[in-house]
């Protein structure tokens, strides 16, 4: 019996290293539509990108801020959801423009996961209608065994709960899987879930502290690409 029985990717930065030239530009193009006087440059993003979810990115800049403008004071989630359903109708496009291609080694690992009939999920904290559409328009013939995405949770990562929820809903154990992330925030959430994790790198998380994973590496391509026989060695 294999040991390995699931995988578990993150999506953003992991699947399509989006966050400088997607979800950052689709941020932009949202507070620009609604009027607001301010951008997130890339460096300023990069510290957004500790702050788990979009929703909460955009409340932490504005208290951050002290953003007291009128609809916000009013009604703070309400104006900060419209914001966001925004980004994420940009984002979506940019998805469909194909200007985003697939990290190096995605296709390659998930269709050998799909080859060798293990369970394929991706768990980010990013909104479940981005998610869908990197599935639909970028994942074209993987077959994706669940998607659970940021606002399924009340915690977001680093917060375990995301991938308590893969195991429970798979109905895998934590000793038969493995999380693919990318960030600090993702392996602590994998290894705090009791999963095995790889952490590939790109450039807004290379300089994080991902020590705690089990595997560390630049590209899923690296020293000829990891492969499921690697994984589960680790198990």
């Amino acid at each position: 019996m294999e040991k390995l029985k699931a995988v578990f990717f993150d999506q953003d930065g992991v699947i399509i290293d989006t966050e400088k030239d997607g979800h950052r530009v689709a941020f932009n193009t949202a507070f620009k539509e609604f009027e607001l006087d301010f951008e997130w440059e890339p460096a300023y993003y990069h510290k957004l990108l500790k702050v788990g979810g979009g929703k909460e990115r955009i409340k932490y800049y504005l208290d951050t801020i002290n953003y007291n403008g009128e609809e916000y004071q009013k009604n703070s989630d309400s104006f900060i959801k419209k914001i966001h359903l925004r980004k994420t109708e940009i984002f979506v496009e940019l998805l469909m423009s194909g200007d985003l291609p697939l990290r190096p080694g995605i296709r390659r690992l998930m269709e050998e996961i799909n080859n060798r009939g293990l369970f394929l999920g991706i768990c980010t904290t990013s909104n479940e209608k981005a998610a869908l559409a990197v599935e639909k328009y970028m994942l074209k013939g993987i077959k994706i065994d669940m998607i659970l995405a940021g606002d399924m949770v009340k915690h977001k990562k680093p917060d375990p709960e995301i991938y308590k929820m893969a195991l429970e809903k798979s109905g895998i154990s934590a000793q038969n899987a493995f999380v693919v992330e990318d960030s600090r925030i993702g392996v602590l959430a994998g290894r705090a879930a009791g999963i095995s994790v790889i952490a590939t790198l790109n450039g807004y998380t290379k300089d994080e502290d991902v020590s705690s994973a089990d595997i560390i590496v630049d590209s899923l391509e690296t020293d000829g690409g990891i492969n499921l026989d690697k994984l589960e060695s680790y198990l």
